[in-house]
């Protein structure tokens, strides 16, 4: 599954096109998304949910978003006071109602003090039971403005980062997601990037439609993979030039490819095998210090070994790379539920975009 493209967020179903399911399908396939964020949950409760009649509103509108070839993506505002029944609640929402990613909108209650600790718990258990699902953070713009947040603990094993660039008024949407991305880039664990941008009203302030071109603009310049905005009601009601200019926007296909080495990291994050092989040619070569193993079904039990037995629930870090054409050489570090890794050094050798030569050492806990 590729997340790219262009996105809108969904509060209230009700409150988007009379909350018609095929309604909302059809005016995102026409301003050309690619996926729509719904509210699924709020803190451990079920969201979007008739209130009168108990009906689920989600499942109608993912049949009618899949029907025309829109991804449905989840998102749950989580407050951080029972993580392990907010992560249990995400688990529930997201595998029952088929969402192809699950998003955490985490903002002022995770600022406050010991909310480390319940980030981890809820992190663990999130991952633990989405394994094969994209995470993707979703919070505020500058880290540097939010140092009490708890970004490691939720970057760690999140998949992605997709931050709230909300340019408030200002008029200078560039700008500030370029300052985002920097800031992003300076921390430690870098996740590769989408972005959300401001389309609503706030007071007598409101983004024109130059400003949310400018915004996908510069997400496209900076390589990000997908851009959507906040949010589909307020849109619609209050500013349909700018709804517009953002359905006319001509989205290119998918940024240029991620480094070989980027793409190593991402699969480990993903714990799956297939994803890590793939990057590899069928007769490559693996070499630590105590052994040598080579083709497919060799590797395939060195990664399934490394992912439950070696570094079980892991979350890889990239400390930095080198190296071009046929060489990279490449630093990691890993958090897993056996302990931690702190000194990974590997050295690829490529042929035609493949891995063929592989020598990793870590001291492994």
């Amino acid at each position: 599954m590729t997340l790219q493209g262009k996105g809108f967020f969904i509060w209230t179903i009700r409150n988007c096109e009379n909350g018609d399911p095929d309604a909302i399908a059809s005016v995102a396939a026409q301003a050309g998304l690619s996926h729509v964020v719904i509210k699924i949950a709020d803190g451990v409760s079920d969201y979007n949910i008739n209130q009168t009649t108990g009906a689920d509103l989600v499942p109608p509108l993912v049949q009618s978003l899949r029907r025309v070839g829109v991804q449905p993506w989840g998102w749950h505002y989580v407050y951080g006071y029972n993580p392990t029944g907010e992560a249990d609640k995400a688990i529930e929402r997201t595998l029952e109602l088929g969402m192809d990613t699950y998003v955490i909108d985490a903002e002022a209650e995770y600022k406050q003090p010991g909310k480390d600790e319940a980030a981890t718990t809820f992190m663990d258990r999130l991952r633990s039971g989405l394994p094969n699902t994209p995470l993707i953070l979703c919070s505020y713009r500058y880290p540097t403005y939010h140092p009490a947040f708890p970004w490691k603990q939720f970057l760690e094993k999140c998949d992605y980062n997709m931050p709230q660039v909300y340019w408030l008024q200002a008029h200078n949407p560039g700008e500030q997601l370029i300052r985002c991305v920097r800031e992003f880039q300076a921390i430690t664990p870098f996740r590769p990037m989408f972005a959300t941008g401001s389309a609503w009203k706030d007071g007598d302030w409101a983004p024109p439609p130059a400003e949310v071109v400018e915004f996908l603009s510069t997400a496209q310049e900076l390589s990000l993979g997908a851009a959507n905005f906040w949010s589909w009601s307020h849109c619609r009601r209050d500013l349909p030039e700018t709804w517009q200019a953002i359905a006319d926007y001509p989205w290119t296909s998918a940024p240029p490819q991620q480094d070989i080495v980027q793409r190593y990291i991402a699969a480990l994050n993903a714990h799956d095998t297939n994803q890590v092989l793939a990057l590899y040619d069928p007769q490559a070569v693996h070499v630590t210090p105590a052994r040598t193993l080579q083709g497919q079904a060799a590797l395939r039990g060195w990664y399934n070994a490394l992912f439950t037995q070696i570094l079980p629930n892991a979350a890889f870090t990239l400390g930095g790379f080198e190296g071009t054409g046929s060489n990279r050489s490449l630093s990691w570090t890993a958090t897993s539920s056996r302990g931690a890794v702190l000194d990974g050094r590997d050295t690829l050798g490529l042929l035609n975009d493949k891995i063929v030569y592989h020598y990793t050492q870590f001291s492994a806990p």
